[in-house]
């Protein structure tokens, strides 16, 4: 096993010489994660603004629902879905098991509860005046939600960051129902989970650099966002 002060050299080296198989993950879980949240993110945000602004039968135990669906672990995610994607599981015949697609299902499963509660929150606290005015000015009700979701546009950011940052450091889920298979379904967590197992820090430590970077350059860019739309 190698030192952590040399396991960390080796770790820089790999990024910087562009080493193929670490660069392949890296690319592999950012477009499943990218793919997951650009197709979760519209379902959420409109679920969360009819659940803000709409008074319908059933909405409180919606809420209830997504709520609890936060607190579920991703293994467990991944268990149930194991289960109804395998060959013998009534989704079987779609041949799902152990495909990135799965892994886009597993984490559009696991994020779009965050996305709908975070933006569920934003929509609650946002001033009901700007869809009333919208409305009185002619708008249509598409129109009017649209100048809703800008004006709380910042709240919505966050809660896509919370989201993107939740499965793509997400494990148990992608090891399940994607298998870790090399160039294919490895991502950046089940590789960090395969190599520290075999005592291999250096590119867990390289990936787990890249998560480091990716987290402070979104929480960057929304807070450099958040402060010219202050000074507008």
């Amino acid at each position: 096993m190698e030192s952590i002060g040399a396991a960390s050299a080796h770790a820089l080296y790999l990024l910087s010489t562009g080493e193929p198989e670490l660069w392949n993950i890296i690319g592999i879980s950012f477009s499943v994660s990218l793919r997951a949240i650009l197709l979760a993110s519209p379902i959420a945000i409109l679920l969360a603004f009819i659940m803000a602004y709409r008074r319908f039968y059933g909405r409180r135990v919606l809420i209830y629902i997504f709520n609890t669906l936060l607190s579920v672990p991703a293994v467990v995610i991944g268990l149930t879905l194991y289960i109804l994607l395998s060959r013998n599981g009534p989704l079987g015949d779609l041949k799902l098991l152990f495909t990135q697609d799965a892994m886009i299902i597993g984490q559009i499963i696991l994020c779009m509860p965050l996305i709908l509660i975070m933006s569920h929150t934003a929509f609650q606290s946002s001033d009901r005046r700007i869809w009333e005015t919208a409305r009185t000015l002619g708008a249509t009700p598409t129109q009017a939600m649209f100048t809703v979701i800008y004006e709380i546009r910042f709240g919505l950011l966050a809660a896509l960051i919370a989201g993107f940052g939740r499965i793509i450091a997400e494990v148990g889920c992608s090891m399940m129902i994607g298998g870790n298979i090399l160039h294919y379904t490895r991502n950046i967590p089940t590789a960090i989970a395969l190599e520290t197992s075999k005592g291999d820090f250096s590119q867990g430590i390289a990936l787990g650099l890249v998560l480091l970077v990716m987290a402070m350059c979104l929480n960057l860019s929304l807070s450099l966002l958040q402060g010219r739309g202050e000074m507008i």
